[in-house]
């Protein structure tokens, strides 16, 4: 394939991926809002336990969406996985901000709520993971890790959208108006963003049809492949953990925890998820050069040692000592991410790599990702502990470390494309 349709390959596959995180983790961000709108009148805690629990609902479809998804990719092609699951996006998004409060549907209001959020975690359950197969299978040689690295910028960039995007609202509306409306509005704009990414993904030049599977992907997978499966699932532990809590959950915790003000735990937040983009770009470049293990086993182990004091620097009511917390994971969470798309496409096999991948790493996700915001939440109100966060990424980092003990280095060696 020609540079120029490699490059346009790419740039179309990481703006698909920043269309459809943009729509998933605006949820997140705006988290207390909707426990608000769509639950009873309880303490604050409560209600952000409850939109939260809902949030790992969504992330509890991946695994099925991952299923789905993966074998439409190995089946029928990456570039139709693709165009659906950006499709499955954006309805369900813009229904979320129409959808009427607890104060107008009562009980129902929560449970459409969950059903929509369903819907959208099937669709990412293979958005991502589809979107890496199909830019790394693209990729020159030796460029594995960097093109790796950019397919999950658009993942970052997305939610790095949705995060500047709360922090506009909160910063140019009354607290009042975004407390009452002002949430919705990303939500609904969210139909346009799917539709666009549709659009985009529609007019991608599939790859040869000699990588599709013969059989059913996810019976080869689950049949042959249970120690690759098992290995992407524990490698993905201190992605799952570390993202979430620190990119996601740190933005309520800087809230309920240190009482900082809306808009400045999410403009913190965009400003430690921007120095995100070119730290991962530069890693993925690292590990064509020196490995991809060396990296990642360097990132998880820096993660364990600076928990602790990483979160001990944003329990301050500085916001330059919360900002110099947060970037240290940036480092470590940020080296992680960024290399490990490289090195899952590297080890799964051409036949059913979209379903072994997709398998493997939403089963983590999904699970332990998903619940990481609730259970973090429920530990710190249940112990008293405001640094229980770092325990969980210390324990995520160490699962991670053996995981990658396991992993074969691949990045000289020729990566199976037919």
């Amino acid at each position: 394939m020609k540079s120029d349709s490699t490059a346009r390959t790419i740039a179309v596959g990481a703006i698909g991926n920043v269309l459809e995180w943009y729509d998933f983790a605006i949820y997140g961000y705006f988290a207390a809002a909707i426990g608000r709108a769509f639950f009873p009148r309880e303490d604050p805690v409560a209600q952000v336990l409850a939109a939260f629990g809902i949030f790992a609902v969504g992330f509890l479809m991946r695994p099925v969406g991952g299923a789905l998804i993966g074998h439409i990719g190995d089946k029928f092609g990456r570039r139709a996985a693709l165009t659906f699951s950006v499709a499955a996006m954006a309805i369900p998004t813009f229904l979320v901000g129409a959808l009427p409060g607890y104060e107008v549907l009562g009980v129902a209001a929560p449970i459409l709520l969950t059903l929509l959020r369903m819907v959208q975690g099937l669709s990412v359950g293979g958005e991502y993971t589809t979107s890496i197969v199909f830019m790394v299978e693209r990729a020159p040689p030796g460029r594995r890790g960097f093109i790796g690295a950019m397919a999950g910028c658009g993942a970052v960039g997305g939610i790095l959208l949705g995060s500047a995007t709360g922090t506009l609202l909160a910063e140019t509306m009354s607290a009042e108006a975004l407390e009452a409306w002002g949430w919705r509005v990303p939500f609904l704009i969210g139909l346009l963003v799917g539709l666009a990414g549709f659009l985009l993904r529609r007019h991608v030049q599939e790859a040869p049809k000699a990588h599709k599977a013969a059989g059913s992907p996810l019976l080869e997978t689950v049949r042959n492949h249970g120690p690759l499966l098992a290995r992407l699932a524990a490698l993905s532990v201190f992605n799952s953990v570390g993202f979430y809590l620190m990119f996601v959950y740190i933005v309520s915790w800087l809230q309920l925890v240190d009482g900082m003000a809306p808009a400045r735990a999410l403009g913190i937040n965009t400003i430690s998820m921007a120095a995100l983009l070119p730290l991962m770009v530069a890693m993925g470049w690292a590990t064509d050069r020196f490995g991809r293990k060396l990296v990642m086993l360097g990132a998880v182990v820096f993660g364990f040692v600076g928990a602790l004091p990483f979160f001990w620097l944003m329990h301050h009511v500085d916001p330059a000592l919360v900002l110099l917390g947060q970037m240290g994971f940036v480092l470590a969470v940020g080296t992680f991410v960024g290399t490990q798309p490289a090195i899952m496409v590297e080890a799964a096999p051409v036949a059913v790599r979209c379903t072994a991948i997709a398998l493997g790493y939403n089963v983590t996700l999904g699970i332990v990702g998903g619940l990481s915001p609730l259970v973090a939440t429920w530990l710190v109100s249940r112990t008293g502990n405001d640094y229980s966060p770092a325990f969980m990424i210390m324990v995520a980092a160490a699962i991670s470390f053996v995981a990658l003990l396991a992993f074969k280095e691949t990045y000289r060696a020729p990566l199976e494309t037919s």
